[in-house]
């Protein structure tokens, strides 16, 4: 626990998690008044988030191509996808047991298929069992989904099994899928007869209303080819919650929600939206205050049993740029509590010598990267969220809280440089064996451990060091084009974008992927590439990026 090193009194709610910066008079509550009270809070919290659910506005796409995938051993995705030699055949054939049709709907959608069918034949005397298959990449649909040998539930996997009955109807799949690509397999007719398809549409929904504000017209091809996979992206996430990804999870996690939030402040600008995931975060924490990782929203609001510590305290971040953004004061003064809370439990992770040490019960995420030390960049993360908590406190005028986190950032800042600056290298380093990350690089440069010109001049170290382990995920990266951005490195945030996000674009993106190894595309932190999102949330900032801080116009871009 925090101790006398860190100049805070040993007593004081940074050496106990369970103690708070509210006032003290709240720690003298009954038990049952407590309880009461924090349930009444959370059903406040709730209805405010309720009253935020926003309007999803259909788009009605028709008249799918009909396509064949072709196996390509030269593109990373494995197959090419060709156009049918008639490719509104779809309409015309019939289909009979053990067919198979693929199909294009030339963009990736989020929302519903229906279609009509007949049976046509000497007589309709049987359903008709047919497999839709929902592709994100042409993968999906070309490759055989079973076996399946991922770790995560395979009822996430995109494949419905339908009887149709009776013959002719018109059908809707009622689950709602992510995809551009079908593939309709007739599993079973009766011998006697053959389907027949027409009208087949999908009614794709999403609460981002208008175009997204205009990129500058000094980018590159390039650049903009990358927006408008990243706004497409980020469209199709945006439901009645930000959700991490349209086919898998379909939740609101709170490290996706800053990410998507940041761009929708400079596309869509749905602050409402942004509000209610606030609220709905807030309204399901543990018992001791930590928040949820990530909310469930259907069929009702209701919290996981996930909980990552670094998600926690980033929701402070959050709050204060919801709060740049909106001045929504009376948001941010009903949530300013549970910011606080979350730097409390936090502290209880802090040794004497200002250090944070990971207790292993509780997920430290980071990055999906299992070589990943985590102790030095976790160290960033919670400098970075203070620092953002100090800005709320200054704001709301709460002074005691301000000065308490003021003393905390100075005493982890001073303890970060001590314990994770290497004097030989001056890069950060973490662990026994002094790993050196784009994670502990990224998050302790965004801390502001060291001066801005200090910082800027590691960031250029870092950079030309061959042995930095990078980033797995667009989550990561983006805190890393983040640092070098605020720290002055444009071109080099310019070159991480086109190598990271153009290379995804380059190799048949059309939405931003979970996770992009440039070198393997069969890459899952799941076990099976078939369960990854390849439209996924956390990938969206390209977007930001450009319009913030005018990144797109450097000549990478045209030479890429």
């Amino acid at each position: 626990m925090i101790g006398s090193a860190l100049g805070i009194a040993v007593d004081s709610v940074f050496a106990n998690p369970t103690a708070s910066l509210l006032p003290s008079g709240s720690l003298m509550i009954g038990v049952s008044q407590e309880t009461a009270e924090a349930e009444g809070q959370a059903a406040d919290f709730l209805a405010r988030a309720q009253a935020e659910i926003p309007t999803l506005l259909p788009t009605t796409l028709a008249d799918p191509q009909t396509i064949k995938p072709v196996r390509d051993t030269a593109a990373y995705l494995r197959w090419r996808i060709n156009p049918a030699a008639d490719i509104d055949s779809i309409y015309r054939n019939l289909y009979k047991t053990g067919d198979t049709v693929f199909l294009d709907f030339g963009q990736h959608v989020t929302g519903y298929l229906s279609l009509e069918v007949e049976g046509v034949g000497t007589n309709v005397d049987s359903p008709a069992r047919i497999r839709f298959t929902f592709g994100e990449t042409p993968g999906d649909i070309a490759e055989e989904l079973y076996p399946y040998k991922g770790n995560l539930a395979s009822a996430w996997l995109p494949d419905e099994v339908l009887n149709l009955d009776p013959l002719p109807g018109n059908f809707t799949i009622t689950r709602r899928h992510a995809f551009r690509y079908l593939r309709i397999d007739v599993l079973s007719t009766s011998p006697k007869f053959s389907v027949r398809f027409s009208k087949i549409e999908v009614k794709s929904i999403t609460s981002a209303q208008g175009q997204a504000l205009p990129i500058s017209s000094d980018v590159q091809p390039l650049a903009k080819q990358i927006d408008h996979v990243a706004i497409d992206t980020l469209r199709n996430c945006m439901q009645t919650i930000f959700e991490d990804g349209p086919r898998r999870d379909q939740r609101l996690w709170i490290g996706d929600l800053r990410l998507q939030a940041l761009s929708n402040y400079v596309t869509f600008r749905n602050y409402g939206l942004v509000k209610r995931c606030l609220y709905l975060l807030a309204a399901f924490p543990q018992e001791d205050g930590l928040l949820r990782a990530c909310v469930f929203e259907k069929p009702a609001p209701r919290h996981s049993g996930d909980t990552i510590l670094d998600y926690a305290c980033i929701y402070a971040a959050l709050l204060r740029e919801y709060l740049d953004q909106t001045g929504d004061i009376a948001t941010c003064r009903a949530l300013w509590p549970t910011v606080l809370r979350q730097m409390e439990i936090v502290s209880g992770y802090i040794n004497a010598d200002g250090v944070f040490v990971d207790p292993k019960t509780i997920w430290v995420f980071i990055d999906w990267n299992e070589k990943l030390h985590r102790d030095a960049s976790m160290q960033g993360v919670i400098i970075f969220s203070l620092r953002h908590a100090l800005v709320l406190a200054e704001k709301l005028g709460d002074l005691a809280s301000k000065k308490r986190l003021e003393d905390m950032v100075e005493q982890l800042a001073a303890a970060a440089r001590q314990k994770f600056l290497d004097p030989q290298l001056q890069l950060f380093v973490s662990g026994p064996d002094r790993q050196v990350s784009w994670a502990s690089q990224a998050w302790l440069s965004l801390a502001g451990v060291l001066s801005i010109a200090d910082t800027t001049s590691l960031l250029k170290r870092a950079v030309g060091h061959k042995e930095i382990l990078p980033p797995s995920t667009p989550y990561l990266y983006h805190y890393v084009v983040e640092a070098m951005i605020t720290h002055g490195l444009k071109d080099e945030a310019d070159d991480v974008i086109v190598s990271y996000w153009g290379g995804m674009v380059r190799r048949g993106a059309d939405t931003f992927w979970e996770i992009y190894d440039p070198d393997d595309s069969l890459a899952s932190p799941y076990g099976d590439v078939h369960i990854n999102s390849f439209c996924h949330a956390w990938s969206c900032t390209p977007a930001y990026f450009f319009r913030k801080f005018g990144l797109g116009a450097s000549q990478a871009y045209g030479q890429a």
